[in-house]
């Protein structure tokens, strides 16, 4: 995506896209961090094309990591969070102890979990520096090492309140506090483009690539048009990440057990959010579909969806049956039944039990966000490109009993591009002056509620696991 960005204007185009599936190899399921690498450099050929640039900046998603040697090389490929080594994970710390200290979710996809499952592998007994999938990007493309501070806060491993890494919490662990880099702030320069790296992207030699919010969400939520503190943020996508922007941690007990997670956001604020199943059980569905034959229109099951009746039948999308790759229809029945619930019949069916149950997975993160914090918000700000599913966002106005706006469903590149753009001193600096910007310049819809929420809460408490 590139960015043109001036005190009253923001414009972004993409320029290269390209899929992102986890490989499985020998009963391991891997990310294909190489050709992302390949990828990378492809679109920063595109980008270069339209013009000179200012500067680079990375974001994608949290908890996975790439392992450098001594010599700074990869040793192997990344295991994907969703790979099943974490399954049976057992930590050496108490839940409480843990979450006392980083405020994190408990979650299998959690790098503390994924690391105690590496203990005692070759790849991490030889690991020298271990660098998180964005800072593992802009290491091969300027040769400097660290760790970018929102996206650090995923991995279970920094402490909420200094944002230092919870060196005593690794060590406690097992895991080893040296091979974690130094932590980087959004808006500080990573280093400059390497002439190699360059060259292939055919862009000059010390272009600056800056930190930004470099996991997804803090980028998206600093692109969220919101005015004022009274809100509620769901970026949805493959994850709905649902809840509020805080100035600190919520710690208390009540919160560790709702599952609530406290990630470092920009500028000092914490995104207090519950990680909910999202769309992904709709892209793996339709992707079933495909593979058995069906010649199935996301578009027409859609509008077929629609003409359904609300609420007929449900599941739990927080379901850890629901994690993995796989047949997600076959899932999404057996839940039902499991729940003694009625079965979805049809493709258009399962379409509609899915967004019925993602919008009462979205009531439940974004009321009880506000019950454990103690904050309200009127309004429910949309992103991502579940911001570009009417269902969906129609569908949590009418579970949340809140007006809903959608969009940008492009709020994370947006919010990259501001704080690279804040780093240049072409925007203002704080928050509020980003988020107006992209209100003034961005196409936005609004969602309002229809009929009783009492019908939708009472679905809501009747699907706990």
């Amino acid at each position: 995506m590139v960015g043109v960005v001036s005190r009253d204007r923001l414009e972004i185009r993409a320029v290269h896209r390209f899929g992102n599936a986890p490989v499985p190899v020998a009963g391991r399921l891997y990310t294909d961090i190489l050709r992302l690498h390949a990828e990378v450099l492809a679109g920063l050929r595109a980008a270069g094309q339209g013009g000179a640039l200012a500067s680079v900046g990375i974001d994608g998603w949290g908890v996975d990591y790439g392992l450098l040697d001594a010599a700074g090389t990869l040793i192997g490929n990344p295991v994907h969070y969703r790979d099943a080594r974490t399954e049976h994970v057992r930590l050496s710390m108490p839940a409480a102890e843990i979450y006392a200290i980083t405020g994190i979710q408990q979650l299998p996809i959690n790098t503390l979990c994924q690391l105690t499952a590496a203990a005692g592998s070759p790849e991490l007994a030889a690991a020298r520096t271990l660098l998180l999938l964005p800072d593992l990007l802009g290491y091969w493309l300027t040769g400097a090492a660290g760790a970018e501070v929102t996206n650090a806060s995923t991995t279970q491993l920094l402490d909420v309140r200094t944002r230092q890494w919870a060196t005593g919490l690794m060590a406690r662990a097992g895991i080893p506090p040296a091979i974690f880099p130094p932590l980087r702030q959004p808006g500080e320069p990573v280093g400059a483009l390497l002439p190699g790296p360059a060259a292939q992207a055919g862009l000059p030699a010390g272009l600056p690539v800056l930190a930004v919010a470099s996991h997804d969400t803090a980028s998206a939520v600093v692109g969220t048009p919101a005015a004022g503190e009274d809100f509620a943020f769901i970026s949805s996508g493959t994850w709905s990440l649902a809840g509020l922007e805080l100035a600190g941690p919520v710690l208390s007990t009540a919160s560790q057990s709702a599952n609530f997670t406290n990630e470092a956001g920009v500028d000092g604020t914490v995104r207090y959010l519950r990680n909910v199943m999202g769309l992904w059980l709709l892209q793996e569905s339709v992707r079933n579909w495909r593979e058995a034959g069906q010649a199935v229109s996301l578009r027409q099951l859609l509008a077929a969806a629609a003409r359904l009746p609300a609420l007929e039948c449900v599941v739990n999308v927080d379901d850890p049956a629901f994690l993995a790759p796989g047949d997600m229809p076959a899932r999404i029945e057996a839940a039902c039944r499991a729940g003694g619930r009625p079965v979805p019949g049809s493709p258009a069916q399962t379409v509609r039990c899915i967004l019925d149950s993602l919008a009462l997975g979205h009531l439940r993160a974004v009321a009880d966000a506000q019950r454990l914090s103690g904050r309200h918000a009127d309004v429910v700000h949309m992103t991502g490109g579940g911001a570009r599913n009417a269902l969906l966002c129609q569908l949590t106005a009418d579970a949340c009993g809140l007006p809903v706006i959608a969009g940008p469903d492009e709020a994370t590149a947006i919010g990259n591009i501001l704080v690279q753009a804040r780093a240049h001193g072409a925007v203002p600096s704080g928050l509020d002056g980003m988020r107006a910007l992209v209100r003034g310049t961005q196409r936005l819809r609004r969602y309002r509620p229809r009929g009783s929420v009492a019908r939708w809460r009472a679905a809501a408490a009747g699907l706990e696991i």
